[in-house]
C-alpha cells in the first residue's frame, strides 16, 4: 500500500473546478497569435487591425481587473476571507469581470442594491421588470431639489454603476419623491375684532 493520504475519490471522478479545461497563459497566448496570423495572411488589413485592437482592449481590461483585485486583497492582509470577498464583490471593476463570466455569487436584486449604494443621491427601488430590463427608481426626500440637473445626474450615475454590477438592467426610469403636504401655520397673536366688535373669544 502506498503512503500518503487518500481522498477516496479517483482523480477522474473528482468534481471539476470552475476553470477546468481552460488553457493556461502560454496556450491562450499561442492561440491568439494563431488567430491574428490567419487574419494577417487573409489580406484583410481592416479586419486584422480590428482584431489587434480588440485584443489590446481586452488585455487592458483584464489587466486592470487583476491589478484591482491584488490591490484590494493587499489593502487589509489580516482581513477575514468573508471581508476580502465582500471588498471584491463591491468593487465595480472586479464585479464587472465576475458578472461578465457568470461568477458573481449575488443575484440580480443584491447586485442592483450594491450599485445603488454608491450613488451620489439616495434612491429606492420601485420595481424591476426582468422581461424588459427596465428598473424603476424613486428619489428619496433627501435627494436634493428634484430639478432636471439632479435627475439627470442620478440617472447617469445609476446607469454607469448598473452597467458593472447588473448588466441585466437595460434602462432606468427615475421618479420624483412624493411631495410632503404643506403644514397649516397657526398664529399665536390675539383674535382680531370683527365689524368693530371684539371677538367673542375676548369678550368679557
Amino acid at each position: 500500500m502506498s503512503g500518503g493520504t487518500s481522498t477516496g475519490v479517483a482523480p477522474d471522478e473528482r468534481p471539476a473546478s470552475p476553470v477546468s479545461g481552460a488553457p493556461n497563459a502560454e496556450t491562450a497566448g499561442r492561440l491568439v497569435e494563431e488567430v491574428l496570423d490567419r487574419l494577417a495572411n487573409s489580406g484583410d488589413r481592416a479586419a486584422c487591425e480590428a482584431a489587434e485592437e480588440l485584443v489590446r482592449v481586452l488585455m487592458e481590461f483584464y489587466g486592470a481587473g487583476l491589478a484591482r483585485a491584488v490591490e484590494l486583497i493587499g489593502r487589509h492582509p489580516d482581513a477575514t476571507a468573508r471581508d476580502t470577498l465582500a471588498a471584491l464583490l463591491g468593487d465595480e471593476l472586479v464585479a464587472g469581470l465576475l458578472v461578465l463570466h457568470g461568477l458573481h455569487p449575488d443575484d440580480v436584486s443584491r447586485r442592483v442594491d450594491r450599485a445603488l449604494d454608491g450613488l451620489p443621491h439616495p434612491v429606492e427601488t420601485v420595481g424591476f421588470d426582468a422581461t424588459t430590463g427596465v428598473l424603476r427608481l424613486r428619489l428619496t426626500g433627501s435627494a436634493g431639489c428634484g430639478c432636471a440637473g439632479t435627475r439627470d445626474g442620478v440617472e447617469q450615475a445609476a446607469r454607469d454603476a448598473l452597467a458593472c454590477f447588473a448588466p441585466e438592467v437595460t434602462a432606468v426610469e427615475l421618479q420624483e419623491a412624493p411631495r410632503e403636504p404643506a403644514l397649516l401655520q397657526i398664529g399665536a397673536g390675539p383674535p382680531r375684532a370683527v365689524d368693530g366688535r371684539r371677538s367673542p373669544a375676548t369678550a368679557p
